[in-house]
This record gives structure tokens, C-alpha cells and sequence, in this order.
């Protein structure tokens, strides 16, 4: 598809009148709205045309950001009404970055009647900007914090009020003192209301707009009716007030939801954080052997450009002059630099270490490795969230079942029995209070906190919110290997030389950093070295030098006379050559984890399959996996290899718990079912991993699935505990037997008796 039909496809997909910048305002006029702002920040205007890409296939894709999403029913109403839709083949939302992102056929359907479509839903949508985006989400984050500590200053407040007004029921106390605590408490407690119950009085408000409800609209009339009567009551000079209800209600729920957030916050920026790694300028040269500077995005097939020893390749491509070595980590996850010389690809993100060096694109920047990872990794993360949790199914139904049994039990007592409408409004907020889902909201974000302490003393950080539910469900393992299974720092194992090689080869190793010259210097130690003159690397070979007028070498076989080059199986070998001396053997390798033996044994003990993807190669590998026990392993897997075999066994049924630390590993780290990271990792891998782990040491993993399973049995017996409650106490309620005051205190007992459950888990074993 030439550029012109795709820009014709763009212009029927978005037919938004003139380019330019009013064109954001032309996208929200046609969703009924002004420019949307996300959060304090309002979206750069932009093209929208812009936002949308029109793959080789024809279809249309864009992204976007969407408003007041809370739960999994929120995505699959979302998702199944766009699918719904004649023309669109995807519609995925990823609950953690908000992101919506839709693919149709533009010759179907019109993409701006989707966008609409999604508006009217009640989210307010626009274009995806990652920058603006996460700028927003932080302000969202410090607003639920704020609305927390009003809603807990006010709730301790009238809690003491109210146990002195509770104390002076049978100490006689006068009613006026009692009218006058009243109005103490409803001073404090309506501001806290009308400030702190803002994240659920606009999340209802858009439902109701939209002509639907959700989880946050029962809530907000429960807030709304309990401190209307609590007024009522105060004006009356009645006994009772339910000031206390009111704000201990929003307290407990934005524990919740701001725990939520904060967890669903910490994998946003994986991707993002990744294409860190991308150069964003190039050094192009041209055909006459001038140089000027360029977007790396605008870099194109044929063109040469020229990458500084320091500098991260701007593309992919192949070295076409000079020698060095590149850092590919990115690729195999290997601490051992490779030698890259004319004819060898190259891929865009890795280091250039040693040498200048030319490389002619092969590749639109669109089209690279780095950009193929971050892709895997978007994709993952989007099928990671349409895991739905228990509580968000039962919120499916909570709603409309709270609504009619509020307003039944209303019209029961007012029309029925004939009770007057003040108690059966009375029982109605009753029912609204007592069947508040506090005990469910609290059932996983509780247990998640204190699982969560107990692994940071065990050195584990838990990143993601619903990483220790997953955890409790892997009944597979997969490992990497450099840097997991192996310390992924060289160090100098054996060889055939002597105390004065190793001081000749620490003279020349000194003056590199090159992983292995490392090694050899770290195991010289404080060896005092020979005088070496006239010391230079050849990138790619070795270090050379002259002592005493001879010349002496450290690198490749070849490069120091060595006619074969031994395979230590497990390593690297290199070579010390100097006139009349035999050359000395230095066998370099990455040592196991002190206990990874021990480890390997635990988990299998538990009846866990244990796998090993690599992507060093099999010599390497398989002596490894032999020495653990471990049968099944693949080598020279590139990042998307890795992926693809966690999706095959996802497809059979199996949760995979990956354990990776090389920026290789970042793709499966997002496409396993859970994932943990040491804290030596790149960070792109501790940022995608949903657990980081400290230390040398793998007995975290052990530790970490242990909790993980003591705390998936708490959160049943939380769940457990919270229906049981609502099985006794809504009956009660309807039938009269429950004031709101009791109400609010059975909502308060059910919710502590949740978290002294929670707390089980610190001496549990």
C-alpha cells in the first residue's frame, strides 16, 4: 500500500475537516465535548489523524487514553460493546496504563463513531500520550491520598464524639449536650465527606449519565442518604447520627482504591521506560562523506550512519567498516560483549563499547528489535489485564442488587407495614451501610500489604498489585540463566598459568573494561603488576603491549598464536602471548548462585516444573541444566523465542512464574502469567517484573511463592468471612432488626475482622 492510499484511508477514517491545530477540538466536537483534559493536564492538540496507524493489512489502529476506568467490569463493557461493532477486529483496555486500543477496518466503520461510541459509555477518552498521561495519573494518586487523610482525620474525630455520645446513653447524658455533639461531628464530618468522597461522587455521577450503574454508585447514595439523615436527625435533636458511618465508610474504601492504583501504577512506564534505551539522534553519512545530524526515527533503509564508541545504536543494521565490540545484552541477555566487524548485524539500543564504526540501516525505526520488544511487551501487559479478579465479579452484581434491596426494603416497611417513611428510610440506609463492600474491597488490598511487608523483610518487592494472587498459581517455572541461574559478573575460574602471568595479564586487563579483562584484574587482585608500555586495545581481538622490547598479548586465540582455542564449556578462554614463553590459559566464566542447587530442589519438591530459556548458546547451557536437574532447556533464544514459548505453555493450560534479569528477558517477563527480577537486572526488567528480589540468593523465590500461597488462602478466607456477614446482616437489616448505627458498626466490625485475618500471615508459616 503506497503512502497516498494510506493517507486517503487515514483522511475517511478521520473526517475532521482542515489539518491543523483545531483538529483536537474537531475530535472532542465530534464526541460531544470540549478538548478533553486528562487529570490538571490538558492533551498538546494535535492532528488526530495523527494517532491513528494503518497497518500493511489496511487497518486502522488507535490509541487512547481512558477516563474513570476502576475495575474489570469497566473493561468488558468496554470491550464488548466496541466488538459489537461491525468493523472492529480488537478492542483491548489495559487497566493498568488506561490505555484503549482499538483496531477496525476503516472502509467498515467510522474509527470516530467508536471513539464516540466510548464517550457515551461514560469514559471520556483521548489520544494516548504517554508523558501527559503518567504526569496525570501521579496528580490522580496524591488527590485519593489527600481524600484519605481527610477521610481518616475526620473519621478518628467523630468516632471519639461518637463514643461519648454512645457513653452518655445510659450516663444520662442531657439532649442538648447530645444535639450539640452532633453538630460537632456533622463540622467535621460534612466537609470530609464533600472533599474526600469526590473519587466516588464523579466515578457514580458519569454511570448515571451514561445510563448505567456501577460499585461506586450504591456507595456514594449510602454517603450522601446517611449524612442527609444524620442532618435530619441533628435537626430533630434525635438520639442517633450516622456522621460516623459516613466518613468511616469513604476512609476504608479509599484504602482500597488507593492501594489499587498505586500498584497498578508501577507497571505503567514499562514500555516507555525501554525505549529510554533508543538513540534519538543519528550521526547520517552521506554518499559524498559529510555528516549531519537526524532523528534516529527518520533514519531509512540504505542510509550509513556513524555510531561513537560510548554511543547506542540509533538502528538496526549491518556494520559495513570498523571493528568493536557492542554490548548485546539487549538481544541475549549475555554479559560478554560481542565482536562485531564488516557484514555482522547489529540491532538499535545496544552499546558500541570499544571503537567507532559504520552501520548502514536495514530497517525503519517502526520496524526495529527494540521497537519488537516493546510491542511483546505492550501486548502482554494488555492480556494481563483481562485477568478478572473475584471481587471485581461479585462488583458486577453488587450493584443492582444493593439498589433493589435498599429500595425494597424501603417500600416494605413505608407501604407494607405502614411504619411512616422516616424508619423505613431509616432501614434502607440501613441496608445501604450494612451491604457497603468494605469487606470485599479489603479482602485482597489488605492481605496484599501485609504479604507484602513479610516479603520486604525477606528482601522481596512485590510491584504489582495482583502479582501474589498469580504467584499462588504458577505451577511452572522458567528461569534465565545469565544473571538468574548465574551471578552474570565473569570471574576467573582456571586455566594453565602462572603468578607472574596472571600479574602480566592484570598489567594489560588494568587499561579495559571490557567484561572479561575485568575478570582478570578483579582475580589478580592486589598482584603488584609489571611496567607495560605502549598499551592499546584492538577492538574485537585483545589488549597488546610492549615489556622489555617484546610485544605481549591478552585476547582471542587467534589473535595471540593460539592455534586452537579450548572450549572450557562453560565460558570463555583467553590467551597471554609473549615471545619465548608458552602462552598462558586464563579460563573465564559466570559462577551459579551460591544456593541454586538447593533452590532447584525446593521447587521441584513442590511440584513445580522447572525450564531454562537461554540466550546463550547450548554449550553453555546444557552442562548447567545438567548439574540442576533440570531436563528441559532451550539456548539461543532471542526475546521473541522466549515469548513464544511462554505463550505455548500458557495455551497448555500451565501459570508460569519467568524469573529473568537481561533486557532480553523484558518481553516474557510481561507475557508470563508472573514474573520476578533480582535487583542486578537491567531496570527495564525490574520496571516489567511484577516482583523484585535483593541479593545473591534465589531462596526468595521460594519464600515468595510460600506467601504468595498462605496469602491466596487468607484472601478466600476473606471472602469467605465477608459473604458469611452479608448472608446474616442483610437479613437482619431489611427486616428491621439493624439501625444505620449498627449498620456502621457490623461495617466496621466485618472490615477488621478481614484485617486481624490479614494479619495471620506475619506468624503463619
Amino acid at each position: 500500500m503506497n503512502a497516498e492510499s494510506k493517507k486517503q484511508i487515514v483522511t475517511d477514517a478521520l473526517p475532521l475537516g482542515s489539518a491543523g491545530c483545531c483538529d483536537a477540538q474537531a475530535l472532542a466536537d465530534m464526541v460531544g465535548a470540549k478538548v478533553q483534559p486528562i487529570g490538571n493536564a490538558v492533551l498538546p492538540a494535535a492532528d488526530p489523524s495523527a494517532f491513528v496507524r494503518i497497518d500493511d493489512d489496511g487497518l486502522a489502529h488507535l490509541d487512547l487514553w481512558v477516563e474513570n476506568l476502576s475495575c474489570a467490569a469497566c473493561i468488558n463493557l468496554i470491550e464488548t460493546t466496541l466488538l459489537g461493532r461491525p468493523g472492529v477486529t480488537k478492542a483491548r483496555v489495559n487497566l493498568s496504563t488506561r490505555r484503549l486500543a482499538i483496531t477496525w477496518h476503516p472502509d467498515v466503520v467510522n474509527g470516530m463513531s467508536l471513539v464516540r461510541l466510548v464517550t457515551q459509555l461514560g469514559y471520556p477518552v483521548a489520544p494516548f500520550d504517554p508523558t501527559e498521561v503518567a504526569r496525570s495519573e501521579d496528580n490522580e494518586h496524591k488527590r485519593l491520598l489527600s481524600a484519605l487523610a481527610v477521610a481518616g482525620f475526620a473519621a478518628a474525630n467523630v468516632m471519639l464524639l461518637s463514643v461519648s455520645i454512645w457513653a452518655g446513653h445510659s450516663g444520662g447524658m442531657e439532649a442538648g449536650t447530645r444535639t450539640l455533639f452532633h453538630w460537632v461531628s456533622a463540622m467535621i464530618a460534612l466537609p470530609a465527606v464533600a472533599y474526600a468522597g469526590q473519587p466516588f461522587f464523579r466515578s457514580a455521577l458519569s454511570a448515571l449519565k451514561a445510563g448505567r450503574s456501577n460499585m461506586d454508585v450504591p456507595i456514594s447514595l449510602a454517603v450522601i442518604l446517611a449524612s442527609a439523615m444524620s442532618i435530619y436527625q441533628t435537626l430533630q435533636s434525635a438520639e442517633h447520627a450516622y456522621f460516623d458511618a459516613a466518613v468511616m465508610l469513604l476512609f476504608f474504601l479509599l484504602i482500597g482504591r488507593y492501594l489499587d492504583r498505586r500498584a497498578r501504577a508501577s507497571a505503567r512506564s514499562a514500555a516507555a521506560h525501554l525505549l529510554g534505551l533508543r538513540a534519538e539522534a543519528a550521526m547520517v553519512v552521506d554518499e559524498t562523506g559529510n555528516r549531519h545530524a537526524m532523528r534516529a526515527i527518520d533514519v531509512k533503509p540504505g542510509m550509513t550512519v556513524m555510531v561513537a564508541q560510548g554511543a547506542r545504536l540509533p538502528v538496526d543494521g549491518e556494520v559495513v567498516d570498523g571493528t568493536s565490540d557492542v554490548d548485546t545484552s539487549l538481544i541475549n541477555g549475555e554479559s560478554m560483549a560481542k565482536c562485531v566487524a564488516p557484514g555482522d548485524a547489529v540491532f538499535a539500543g545496544t552499546l558500541n563499547m570499544s571503537a567507532p564504526i559504520r552501520v548502514r540501516a536495514t530497517k525503519d525505526a517502526d520496524c526495529t528489535l527494540l521497537a519488537d520488544i516493546v510491542r511483546l511487551m505492550e501486548t502482554a501487559e494488555q492480556g494481563r489485564a483481562r485477568y478478572v479478579r473475584l471481587a471485581d465479579r461479585v462488583a458486577r452484581v453488587y450493584a443492582p442488587v444493593v439498589h433493589v434491596l435498599a429500595a425494597a426494603t424501603f417500600i416494605g416497611w413505608w407501604v407494607f407495614v405502614g411504619a411512616g417513611w422516616e424508619p423505613a428510610m431509616m432501614a434502607a440506609i440501613a441496608v445501604l451501610i450494612i451491604t457497603c463492600p468494605c469487606a470485599l474491597g479489603l479482602a485482597v488490598p489488605v492481605v496484599q500489604v501485609v504479604a507484602s511487608g513479610r516479603l520486604l523483610s525477606a528482601g522481596v518487592l512485590v510491584k504489582s498489585g495482583d502479582a501474589l494472587e498469580k504467584l499462588a498459581q504458577v505451577d511452572t517455572v522458567v528461569f534465565d540463566k545469565t544473571g538468574t541461574l548465574t551471578l552474570g559478573a565473569p570471574t576467573l575460574r582456571s586455566g594453565v598459568f602462572s603468578k607472574d602471568d596472571l600479574a602480566l595479564a592484570a598489567a594489560l586487563a588494568d587499561t579495559s573494561q571490557h567484561p572479561l579483562a575485568r575478570a582478570i584484574a578483579a582475580a589478580a587482585g592486589g598482584v603488584a603488576r609489571p611496567h607495560v608500555g605502549d598499551i592499546h586495545e584492538v577492538p574485537g581481538l585483545g589488549i597488546e603491549g610492549m615489556l622489555d622490547g617484546t610485544r605481549i598479548r591478552l585476547g582471542r586465540a587467534a589473535w595471540c598464536g593460539v592455534l586452537e582455542d579450548e572450549d572450557v564449556g562453560q565460558g570463555s578462554v583467553i590467551w597471554l602471548s609473549r615471545v619465548g614463553a608458552k602462552p598462558a590459559r586464563f579460563d573465564v566464566s559466570d559462577a551459579l548462585r551460591p544456593d541454586v542447587a538447593d533452590i532447584i530442589q525446593l521447587l521441584q519438591q513442590r511440584g513445580l516444573h522447572i525450564e531454562v530459556l537461554s540466550g546463550d548458546v547450548a554449550s553453555a547451557v546444557a552442562p548447567i541444566a545438567e548439574e540442576l536437574g533440570i531436563p528441559q532447556w532451550r539456548a539461543a533464544c532471542l526475546p521473541g523465542e522466549k515469548a513464544a514459548r511462554l505463550a505455548e505453555l500458557s495455551a497448555a493450560g500451565h501459570h508460569v512464574l519467568m524469573v529473568g534479569d537481561g533486557l532480553n528477558d523484558a518481553p516474557s517477563l510481561s507475557a508470563a502469567h508472573v514474573s520476578m527480577s533480582p535487583t542486578s537486572a537491567a531496570d527495564i526488567s525490574q520496571t516489567t517484573a511484577d516482583l523484585v528480589f535483593q541479593g545473591q540468593s534465589l531462596k526468595p523465590i521460594v519464600v515468595a511463592l510460600d506467601v504468595a500461597r498462605l496469602a491466596d488462602r487468607l484472601v478466600k478466607q476473606n471472602f469467605v468471612l465477608a459473604i458469611a456477614y452479608n448472608a446474616v446482616a442483610v437479613p437482619l437489616a431489611v427486616l428491621g432488626f439493624v439501625t444505620p448505627l449498627l449498620a456502621a458498626v457490623a461495617m466496621s466490625s466485618s472490615s477488621i475482622l478481614v484485617t486481624l485475618n490479614a494479619l495471620r500471615l506475619r506468624i503463619l508459616k
